[in-house]
């Protein structure tokens, strides 16, 4: 009975606790930031309320906030990287909607941002493993042929390493390539480069804002093991109507954006192309005059506001790589994404995000030659609708919660031809449903103490028509099954819990910690070292389970000099589970029974990564180091030991500087070691027949050779006229001509046939180039 009372009276205080805090009377001031020039919405500014120093909101992805307060006189400052600090005074009564248009800072930029208090909001923040890439700083940064590259810039971060000149894709955290969701306006991008990897397939001039997560992400993403790059689109300038563009050594881009109607719409028109074929039509080699190699990709994107609580978006992209050779062989392949938004502020404390999203990606091959003529087809099509909420109940909590349906259309492959020595080859469509709930609270415990805890619950569910197979251990098949268009083969469904929790240790310093846990269902089938055009996506079936990860990650926070430099270090630990590795000579593409080439085991990944920045000044830039370890154990594989993965890269390191001379003249250099990745080589050879073969004993049992590489530039900005500006940039790549290792191959000694010679192959030495890029 004492226990009873006992919680009787816990209960009671706990309402009268809650009615006392319910008798305050507290209002809500809400509202959109943007830019005063443009109009584009601000992600990410920080407001703050300058009574209450531990009381702020940042603006979410299309520049909303909403701050709810006791009743009484604040000001509120609102404070931007790069802008003019705003402030206001105002006395909340009741519930009050204000928008904010920031102005960008002049040519005093340098000596405000260092004199002036700005955020600290990577102490503060709860979220851990996160960095958000300005595109202005990454149109400074040297690359390849001079063409402005997120991907490549993201590359520099420490725990992100590239995989290798002439690769696609890059590794997070000793994820494989498939493993980074790859977002643009929400629209997942399946293959995110161009020529093989040299370029990627986004166009800086259409960008705003890049955040990468490499831990600790958000409920509202899901669908990958290692990382999340949310890129998103510029909604165009609603004020007046510009034309920006560059003519660079290997392409050229133009872009045009303006109003639709002057402060309520406004459009973005953005395409680049490449020209190299053009300079093959020149050649005397007929072969060369009759090849292809080209890329282009267009970005649109227009916004609309319907009202004061409404806006619309409609988004847009399409890429296409061209390779032939003299008519004979042919690839292309390419991407398409569309997406349409529709923002709503149900009051000063919800906001809501509509969307219906398209993504397809695919690949097309042909051959032509003396008594062949066939096509190769391959795609992979979603339909996505996502609804999101954003619920801010009071100063201490904000909610988000919403849910996401994705329609997968699998097309792994079909052989088309027009010679009737072969036969038409129509590998079976596949087709998932992919459904998902969320929902996370951000809630302060005290000015020291902040956390975010929320929970993801994924359903995939494999659908016929078609016939499915079971196989055993060996790969052999042991049961089939037909099922017809819409029944449910398999159904998987896994919950995903999310924990982000940081303590600040003081203003300038904090502790943080964060476990989250990832699953995919949509796996790349590749036994290259990288990914590829003609590389296979397949979803999680009754062979495949999902790959599931959990991620621990600590780390210490650290900022000097009134925020001026900041410093980190995180360390990880990583369990991985259904991991996938393949069969010796497994022969992936074309195969209908696919799965059986497959072998399935867990891994593991851990690390520390070490990042100081400086943010403010005539020098800016960071310095990264990353030491880490990958292994997978999977049965059928180096007798079941464990092994280095594929991405298993032991020692990165990444400089990045960028030093405005004057208001004319600003260079730029980076510096790239990493160690070389894993690789399976011959550890002997034999003859049989007169024929030398080789033979393997481990899998990825040795190394390429460590890569280093440095490049440089510069920029000029030109005399600025009234309507006119213009730039000219040069840069060299890979400055000290050091030739990486691209492939390593095995042959016989011409000369001496007991003698075993190894081939290092590299792609690219010194390139110098110059680019000119104008706006009006």
């Amino acid at each position: 009975m004492k226990k009873l009372n006992n919680i009787f009276f816990c209960c009671a205080v706990f309402v009268s606790s809650l009615t006392f805090a319910q008798s305050q009377q507290k209002y809500t001031i809400s509202g959109t930031l943007k830019d005063s020039a443009s109009g584009e919405q601000l992600i990410g500014v920080i407001v703050e309320v300058k009574e209450l120093p531990s009381t702020g909101e940042a603006t979410n992805k299309y520049g909303f906030y909403s701050l709810t307060l006791p009743e009484g006189t604040y000001t509120l400052i609102y404070d931007y990287l790069g802008y003019k600090i705003d402030s206001l005074k105002i006395t909340l009564h009741q519930n009050i909607k204000h928008n904010v248009n920031l102005a960008a800072e002049g040519s005093t930029l340098k000596e405000v941002s260092v004199q002036g208090s700005k955020s600290n909001e990577n102490v503060t923040s709860a979220q851990t493993g996160m960095v958000t890439l300005s595109v202005k700083d990454i149109a400074k940064i040297p690359v390849f042929f001079g063409e402005k590259d997120v991907l490549k810039t993201v590359e520099l971060i420490p725990g992100v390493v590239s995989a290798g000149d002439g690769n696609s894709g890059f590794y997070v955290r000793g994820g494989a390539s498939d493993q980074n969701l790859i977002l643009l306006d929400e629209a997942t991008v399946y293959n995110a480069y161009h020529l093989l990897g040299f370029f990627s397939v986004f166009n800086s001039d259409a960008l705003k804002d890049v955040t990468l997560y490499k831990s600790g992400m958000p409920v509202q993403y899901g669908g990958r093991l290692s990382s999340v790059e949310d890129i998103r689109m510029n909604d165009g300038n609603d004020q007046t109507y510009h034309v920006t563009g560059g003519i660079g050594l290997i392409s050229s881009r133009l872009s045009f954006e303006g109003p639709i109607k002057k402060g309520k719409g406004s459009f973005l028109i953005s395409g680049r192309r490449t020209y190299a074929d053009l300079f093959l039509k020149l050649s005397s080699n007929s072969a060369l005059r009759n090849s292809s190699l080209y890329f282009y990709d267009l970005n649109a994107k227009g916004n609309y506001t319907l009202g004061e609580n409404d806006r619309i978006y409609i988004s847009g992209y399409f890429g296409k790589d061209v390779l032939g050779a003299d008519n004979i062989f042919g690839i292309n392949w390419g991407n398409a994404t569309g997406t349409f938004r529709w923002n709503h502020i149900f009051g000063a404390k919800l906001f809501s995000n509509t969307s219906l999203i398209f993504s397809n990606y695919n690949y097309n091959i042909d051959i032509t030659a003396v008594g062949i003529n066939l096509g190769i087809q391959s795609t992979i099509r979603d339909w996505n609708l996502k609804e999101e909420f954003q619920f801010y109940p009071d100063s201490k909590n904000k909610v988000i919660f919403g849910f996401s349906s994705i329609f997968h259309t699998i097309i792994p492959g079909n052989i088309v031809s027009l010679d009737s020595n072969v036969n038409n080859t129509n590998i079976q469509t596949r087709y998932a449903w992919e459904n998902s709930v969320f929902a996370s609270d951000e809630f302060k415990v005290s000015d020291r103490i902040k956390f975010v805890a929320g929970i993801r619950v994924t359903s995939f569910s494999l659908l016929g028509p078609g016939t499915f197979y079971t196989y055993n251990a060996a790969g052999n098949p042991i049961d089939s099954a037909k099922y017809s268009s819409g029944q449910f083969v398999k159904t998987y469904i896994n919950p995903e819990p999310r924990f982000n929790a940081t303590y600040l240790l003081n203003e300038v310093s904090s502790v943080k910690a964060s476990y989250d846990r990832n699953v995919q269902n949509m796996h790349l089938l590749s036994n290259s070292t990288s990914s590829n055009p003609t590389d296979l996506w397949i979803p999680s079936s009754n062979n495949v389970q999902p790959e599931i990860s959990d991620q621990f990650s600590v780390g210490y926070y650290r900022n000097f000099l009134n925020n001026k430099y900041e410093f980190s270090v995180e360390t990880y630990y990583k369990l991985m589970q259904n991991q996938i590795d393949y069969k010796n000579g497994a022969q992936l593409v074309l195969n209908e029974n696919v799965e059986s080439e497959l072998l399935f085991g867990h891994g593991h990944s851990y690390g520390a990564e070490f990042f100081l920045k400086r943010k403010y000044g005539k020098l800016t830039g960071w310095i990264g180091y990353t030491l880490s370890k990958t292994e997978l154990q999977i049965p059928g594989i180096n007798n079941g030991s464990w092994y280095p993965a594929t991405q298993d890269i032991t020692n990165a390191i990444d400089v990045v500087a960028i030093y405005e001379l004057n208001e004319k003249w600003s260079f730029s250099a980076t510096f790239i070691f990493n160690t070389g990745y894993p690789v399976t080589f011959p550890s002997g050879k034999y003859s049989v027949d007169g024929n030398i073969l080789y033979y393997y004993t481990s899998r990825n049992g040795y190394r390429m050779p460590a890569y280093n590489r440095m490049d440089i530039g510069a920029t000029y900005k030109c005399k600025k006229h009234k309507h006119y500006q213009a730039d000219w940039s040069f840069s060299i790549f890979n400055v000290y001509d050091r030739w990486n290792a691209y492939t390593i191959t095995f042959q016989q000694n011409p000369n001496n046939p007991q003698e075993t010679q190894a081939l290092l192959t590299s792609l690219f030495g010194i390139i110098p180039s110059v680019s000119y890029d104008f706006k009006f």
